[in-house]
């Protein structure tokens, strides 16, 4: 019996684990939240040109979410963008356009780092706009 070679199992591998990953940490993330009160309004939200991983709301706060995983904090907040930041912002002005207040929705974007262990730690208004 022959035996097909594909050059690209391996990246394919490693793309899917990473999905799986991120998915996992984007759950982890989603249940901290939750267990802070926070009731999620979105997941990996598309518009504006960009993506948001989680919405939360807190009362009229929105609260958009980046999750970012690695084997460290430092690693997986190194990970964060300038372009990346631009995109984010941009989505969550078209996201809060279909909220009450439009515009003027008070918001606040956090950053939420999840290390190699499953700890997950979040960085508050760690985004300004």
């Amino acid at each position: 019996q022959a035996t097909i070679f594909n050059s690209n199992s391996k990246r394919s591998d490693r793309g899917k684990r990473a999905f799986l990953d991120g998915e996992a940490a984007e759950m982890q993330v989603q249940e901290s939240y939750e267990q802070r009160g926070l009731k999620l309004a979105a997941k990996r939200w598309r518009g504006g040109g960009g993506e948001i991983d989680l919405v939360f709301k807190d009362g009229d706060l929105c609260v958009f979410v980046e999750v970012k995983k690695s084997r460290s904090w430092d690693r997986a907040a190194s990970a964060l963008r300038p372009r990346q930041i631009a995109r984010l912002m941009q989505a969550a002005t078209v996201f809060v356009a279909d909220e009450p207040n439009g515009q003027l929705t008070d918001m606040r974007f956090d950053v939420a780092l999840v290390d190699q262990h499953g700890l997950v730690k979040i960085l508050e208004n760690a985004l300004i706009a």
